[in-house]
């Protein structure tokens, strides 16, 4: 182990993947050498994530493995969701780590590398006071062909079931003039794709006299020489407004998919997770999405055992997967997470019954997938390709409707197809992916 090296794991969502993206970007300004093992490393961090249970204890799992190394000149760190969640308890619960740092004070990050540098072990970041969305002057980006770009921090939103709000604060939007500076420069230094983040990123307004909202910032992002796709994420179905089908109509640029997290299918589940909209509500937006004039791929996520959920409420969930036909999905068993409204509601679902229906919620999308890639046989779409899969001799690809088309290239004469946009025929399906040829646009 060297000075001045450091490891850093990510947890969670592409909004941390970005902010890990961020944090590796200071460190390297400030000398640091990044290693692939935590085991080579001076500074150990941990982007944390607490949407779930299961995420914030492999966090300490991991702390704890390196217990043993505390007082040998190692430091640790932990970063994110669980660091704004927990603060100075983090302190005493491993008793090793001297950074705890939430997402909203990255832009200090150098200033607490100083302190960590020049001995002091209890070095913290909590603030949630701040009109700042968190650009940081350095970033480094681990793509080279698709880049993020954080358009609005925090959730104004009070679901439940979730601790966003008190991990990364209230809403704050960029300016439309930094992200579309951001975006051209990324267009300059070669990215082709662009994805817009934000835990409600359509609920983005323009803090600045233009006063854009996301369907105009994402009409303007698409129109940007050289990008070549737009993604977005993470959608609330409350901000999901027509105006945003209309633009992504009016550009193909705009990518072929979007994720809507609907969590239920009941109403009344809805009104107990506060979740602002009705079912109806929800599957207007999805009649906007299926009568466009393009085919858009939906994707959604899903909580099961919520509490007070009861048979007649996941029926409605199951009825709500064939009535839309999700194309994919992420599906989670309810867990209790601190400073929740959920906390105090009694009627908890039993933990065998919350795995069963969480079986049935799966085996009833993967049978809908299968169906769905099936369709998609013969058709030729374009993708990026993202890498290589050497035991199969196959390109690996991303369609601009998110699915990963896997195929192969008889003529690439050992060339890196990596980055490239090509026309690909689907030959073979599965619930998951898909398999194919190159092909040639007729």
């Amino acid at each position: 182990m060297s000075g001045k090296t450091f490891y850093i794991e990510t947890f969670g969502c592409q909004m941390n993947v970005h902010d890990s993206e961020k944090v590796i970007g200071t460190l390297m300004a400030q000398g640091y050498a990044q290693v692939e093992a935590p085991e080579d490393a001076h500074l150990v961090l941990y982007n944390t994530c607490s949407i779930r249970d299961k995420a914030e204890q492999k966090v300490f799992n991991r702390l704890q493995n390196f217990k043993r190394d505390a007082g040998k000149g190692k430091i640790f760190g932990v970063l994110g969701c669980v660091a704004q969640q927990e603060g100075e308890k983090i302190f005493d619960r491993a008793p090793h780590v001297s950074l705890v740092c939430g997402s909203a004070s990255y832009t200090r990050l150098g200033e607490m590398l100083v302190q960590l540098e020049a001995g002091n072990r209890h070095v913290t970041g909590l603030s949630l006071d701040t009109d700042e969305t968190f650009d940081t002057p350095f970033t480094r980006r681990d793509n080279p062909h698709r880049a993020y770009i954080t358009i609005i921090e925090g959730c104004d939103k009070s679901c439940a079931y979730c601790v966003v709000p008190f991990t990364r604060g209230p809403e704050r939007s960029r300016t439309s003039e930094s992200v579309m500076a951001e975006a051209r420069r990324l267009a300059a230094e070669g990215y082709t794709e662009i994805q817009l983040l934000g835990q409600n990123v359509n609920s983005y307004r323009d803090p600045s006299a233009a006063g854009w909202d996301f369907a105009a910032l994402l009409g303007r992002v698409a129109e940007i020489p050289g990008i070549r796709r737009v993604r977005y994420t993470t959608s609330h179905p409350r901000d999901f407004v027509r105006a945003i089908v209309d633009a992504m109509d009016a550009n193909a640029v705009l990518c072929d998919h979007v994720h809507l997290p609907v969590q239920s299918g009941s109403t009344r589940m809805l009104a107990a997770m506060d979740r602002l909209y009705t079912r109806d509500q929800y599957m207007r937006r999805i009649e906007w999405l299926k009568t466009a004039r393009r085919r858009y791929s939906i994707t959604t996520d899903i909580i099961v055992g919520f509490p007070g959920e009861t048979e007649e409420d996941f029926a409605q969930t199951l009825d709500l997967l064939e009535k839309v036909e999700y194309d994919s999905l992420f599906s989670f068993k309810y867990s209790p997470r601190p400073n929740t409204a959920a906390l105090a509601f009694s009627d908890r679902v039993p933990e065998e019954e919350k795995q069963r229906r969480l079986v049935i919620l799966q085996e009833k999308q993967r049978a809908i997938q299968i169906r769905r890639n099936a369709e998609l046989i013969g058709a030729v779409r374009e993708v990026l390709v993202e890498g290589r899969n050497q035991a199969l001799g196959q390109w690996i690809g991303r369609t601009s409707d998110n699915r990963t088309l896997n195929f192969t290239q008889a003529d690439s004469n050992g060339d890196s197809l990596e980055g490239k946009y090509l026309p690909v025929r689907v030959t073979r399906s599965g619930p998951n992916s898909l398999v194919g040829e190159s092909a040639t646009v007729v």
